[in-house]
């Protein structure tokens, strides 16, 4: 499919240059760079990123993402205390971290984030923190060991309405991504919960409204609402390119049933201008 004249956005690979030099001195991945994000130039000449933890090599094969499918390295004990080293050196107001998931980890990798959060706490105390989290299997201790280190904003990300889920998300699960959601909120005192779908994906428009008031039943705060836009050739094919003003009634919908805060719009992610959320 042809791309509509609103989604014609540039990467600018010289706007790039200094943050990925200080990833690289670092040793440090980013979403933003292995999901091949649209908005990359926009955030790193603000000097701002989503890091990804944890490596970067995903153990599922969702066909809707870009992140390296395979058998992940080891766990680097030192990387919470590099990630805390760029968000000094960037002195970053409000931090995203998320992850590739990691089935192999007993824990699903929640004491790398946990440890992650600690040492940004302890080098930017002043700091916001937000992470986006893989489902652990839904394994309930693995939750709350991320809860305990006490970061702002705790998001997992629902992507797309269930129908769909047995094509682009073969080894997740629908109602376990909710009972991530709802998990939180009933183990945390006062953190914000967020989540995101992509749209374009085949889904109707009643399915997405039903999946706004699951989110809403488990006591979601946040949204994020965006385009679909296929990683390779060999990824799950867009299916519809969702014009912006209906972005905007996916935005006024959402925001009758209760969220604090609904981002939406083509080139919306579940972290870009995540500092928004919080204001």
């Amino acid at each position: 499919m042809r791309k509509p004249p609103w989604l014609n956005k540039k990467i600018d690979l010289k706007a790039c240059h200094t943050l990925k030099l200080l990833l690289k001195d670092l040793k440090l991945h980013t979403i933003c760079e292995e999901a091949g994000c649209p908005n990359i130039s926009e955030c790193f000449s603000k000097r701002t990123a989503t890091f990804l933890i944890l490596g970067d090599i995903c153990t599922r094969n969702c066909r809707f993402c870009g992140v390296k499918k395979g058998k992940p390295c080891p766990v680097d004990e030192g990387e919470p205390e590099r990630v805390a080293e760029a968000v000094r050196r960037l002195n970053l107001r409000h931090v995203v971290i998320t992850s590739v998931t990691r089935d192999d980890l007993p824990d699903g990798g929640a004491e790398q984030f946990a440890q992650t959060i600690l040492s940004i706490k302890k080098t930017m105390a002043k700091s916001t923190i937000e992470v986006l989290i893989p489902d652990f299997k839904g394994n309930r201790r693995a939750i709350e060991r991320v809860i305990e280190t006490g970061p702002d904003v705790i998001g997992h990300n629902i992507e797309t309405v269930p129908r769909l889920y047995p094509d682009v998300r073969q080894a997740a699960d629908y109602f376990r991504s909710l009972e991530v959601l709802k998990t939180v909120k009933t183990l945390s005192n006062g953190i914000y919960t967020k989540s995101g779908l992509m749209l374009g994906l085949g889904e109707e428009e009643g399915e997405v409204l039903e999946v706004f008031k699951a989110l809403r039943e488990a006591e979601c705060d946040f949204l994020s609402l965006g385009q679909y836009l296929p990683p390779s050739l060999k990824a799950y094919p867009v299916k519809e390119y969702i014009h912006p003003d209906k972005f905007d009634d996916y935005k006024e919908k959402a925001l009758s049933l209760g969220f604090l805060y609904v981002a939406s719009g083509p080139y919306v992610r579940s972290s870009y201008l995540a500092e928004e959320y919080l204001k």
